[in-house]
């Protein structure tokens, strides 16, 4: 798996698992265009097959460079799995809207997904695992890792940390209006796009708070980065 700078962005080479064969016109290989949608979801689906049993675990991850990580348990069956070097599929998405059009058979979504190939590593160097750690958490909410007490000894050892190489993925995105046949554009049937967006609730204090903590404003402002 090769990258090239094509005008100054980098785009992965496609293989034959990562091409994108459907409505490839939607399909986008450029990097920075997949790293931008893999920072803005929040939950990753990792799928991989074990004694021919298909699975697929939603999990958080982070990711660094052109890296993805996972973490959780060692008594996790889907990290002490991937350990053994098996392939791996992992997907993500961003919903952007509901595309309504005027027959049923032309009702979309707009959306950013990245589907990613390869096999996991097992992290095992404490200071790159400690430096993953940052990465989910500041994935989750920017911000946050500087104020909190951070892992310990006996925390990194109780964690598996896998990584990922961003080498063989793509994007595929659907954006605009709906498209319907053209007799069906004279129906008199409201059609068109409603964004979705995720966004943040007023903030919960927890009951055992102690007095004068106050809400930082990276939580009261929370916001994903939107990078359409």
């Amino acid at each position: 798996m090769t990258t090239s700078n094509n005008h100054t962005k980098q785009q992965l080479t496609p293989t034959q698992r990562s091409q994108i064969k459907r409505k490839s016109k939607r399909g986008n290989y450029e990097t920075q265009v997949i790293y931008n949608i893999l920072d803005e979801a929040l939950i990753c689906h990792v799928g991989f097959t074990v004694n021919n049993q298909p699975f697929v675990i939603p999990t958080a991850y982070g990711r660094i460079n052109d890296k993805l990580y996972i973490h959780g348990s060692p008594a996790s069956r889907m990290l002490r799995t991937l350990t053994k070097g098996i392939e791996v599929c992992v997907t993500v998405t961003v919903l952007d809207g509901l595309v309504l059009a005027r027959s049923a058979f032309h009702h979309s979504m707009n959306y950013r997904s990245v589907v990613i190939f390869g096999t996991a590593t097992l992290i095992n160097d404490p200071e790159e695992k400690f430096v993953a750690l940052q990465a989910f958490t500041e994935h989750v909410i920017p911000q946050r890792w500087q104020q909190i007490r951070q892992p310990n000894k006996q925390e990194l050892q109780g964690t598996m940390v896998l990584s990922l190489p961003l080498t063989e993925a793509s994007a595929k995105i659907r954006t605009g209006n709906p498209i319907d046949d053209q007799p069906d554009y004279d129906l008199p049937v409201w059609a068109g796009v409603l964004p979705l967006q995720t966004v943040a609730g007023k903030p919960i204090a927890d009951e055992r708070l102690i007095e004068g903590v106050e809400i930082p404003d990276y939580v009261e402002n929370y916001v994903r980065n939107y990078n359409i």
